[in-house]
């Protein structure tokens, strides 16, 4: 995109008039946000959530398609798919992209909520629910920017593509879906959750699992087996020196982050039988490490580092089996000389009258895959409290700033595409 981009100056008439509409659509776009987290979607059940999504876009009476999961990714099927939407697809302007996923991650245990996840409700000014920050709250509010733009009587003159994705907690196969299908675009927002902030980076992520089998027998005589549980744990020192290794001598953006590189012991599971020495066990884990290192150098660290606990195991352990699924994806800097990026400062600045503030994220998204494909982007959202956790809430001003923020960025983008100084 090289037309120049509005300065940051007052909201003109137009503007203060979108704004307006947008407050009144404020009740539009709780209702949709409820709608989506009222479906429960974690991996594999997305059904509710892509039906409710794709009647709520052919409502605003754009186009949807549906696109599926490649044919190579586990679980795909016909009733698994992503939603996109394309305002101007043939149109030579600069491209936009709005990008969200529906896909949740598991709210058990339900007991510990204060009230069931999946039936959305509000107190002291936020709005509770598994989904509703990450990231159901922001879709809700992106798309409602486009009706924004409608009803104030502005039309989209430059391509738009809406993409409303699964399987981006586990995998990312639903953005890169969508940009197989169509990988053009110039600049791309993603209304996660972590506030009105400007996304400068991202850390690479992998998902390991750990597998190693021990002897069977009876407790009378628990010497006579190999403990395969107990065995298992030994991993789970050399990986903390890992941890450890990855967040010494950190570059930035990440030197400004106490402890970016995070190492999760998701998932332990083993034995059969309280009363038998287990003779099985899994451990599956994250690991976060820095932009600029390849996936292959951790998986190789990884490797490492259960060769390291293979001693430690004692006689009778198999030698413990390392695979990788789910993410493995690496980390990446976001393009900050990009004049989208400037636009969206700009819409900060006018809405709050503040400079627009910056975060490099200690997790993914699934920005990774829009810049693996070139284009350009970053994260602005609301504001989430307790993402995958219990009592899962998104502030309710957040939402309201996030749709002016997304409205106010589809107008100027329009007037800088059309060449308006």
């Amino acid at each position: 995109m090289t037309t120049p981009l509005l300065s940051a100056e007052a909201l003109d008439a137009n503007e203060q008039r979108l704004l307006d509409v947008c407050d009144e659509l404020m009740p539009d776009t709780l209702a949709l946000t409820s709608d989506l987290v009222s479906e429960y979607s974690v991996l594999g059940a997305e059904t509710g959530v892509l039906q409710v999504m794709e009647q709520h876009l052919l409502g605003m009476g754009l186009t949807v398609e549906r696109v599926p999961l490649p044919d190579s990714a586990p679980g795909a099927a016909d009733d698994r798919y992503n939603l996109v939407s394309v305002i101007n697809g043939i149109s030579n302007r600069p491209h936009l992209i709005f990008n969200g996923h529906l896909d949740v991650v598991p709210a058990e245990p339900v007991s510990m909520w204060t009230r069931s996840p999946w039936e959305p409700w509000q107190q002291d000014g936020w709005l509770y629910g598994r989904g509703a920050g990450d990231m159901k709250a922001g879709i809700a509010a992106m798309v409602t920017a486009v009706t924004a733009m409608q009803r104030a009587g502005f039309d989209i003159r430059f391509p738009l593509t809406l993409q409303t994705v699964i399987e981006e907690e586990c995998t990312g196969h639903g953005a890169l879906a969508c940009l197989a299908r169509d990988g053009r675009g110039d600049f791309a927002l993603i209304p996660e959750p972590f506030g009105a902030t400007l996304t400068t980076a991202q850390v690479g992520t992998l998902w390991f699992k750990v597998t190693l089998e021990g002897v069977p027998a009876h407790v009378l005589d628990t010497s006579a087996g190999s403990n395969a549980i107990e065995a298992i744990q030994a991993v789970i020192a050399p990986l903390k020196a890992l941890e450890a290794e990855l967040n010494a001598g950190r570059e930035a953006p990440y030197d400004a982050v106490e402890h970016p590189f995070n190492l999760n012991i998701g998932r332990i599971e083993g034995g059969n039988w309280a009363s038998s020495v287990p003779c099985h066990a899994t451990l599956e884990g994250r690991i976060g490490f820095p932009p600029g290192v390849a996936a292959e150098e951790i998986m190789d660290k990884v490797r490492q580092c259960v060769d390291a606990a293979r001693e430690g195991m004692g006689p009778g352990i198999s030698a413990p089996e390392v695979s990788f699924h789910g993410f493995r994806s690496e980390g990446h800097q976001v393009n900050l000389d990009h004049p989208g990026v400037a636009l969206l400062a700009d819409c900060h600045r006018a809405l709050t009258g503040e400079a627009l503030p910056s975060v490099a994220l200690t997790c993914t998204t699934d920005l990774r895959a829009l810049n693996r494909h070139g284009i350009s982007g970053t994260c602005y959202g609301p504001v989430a409290e307790r993402i995958h956790g219990v009592d899962e809430r998104v502030e309710i001003a957040s939402i309201r700033h996030t749709l002016r923020a997304y409205a106010l960025f589809l107008y100027r983008w329009g007037q800088a595409a059309d060449g308006v100084a």
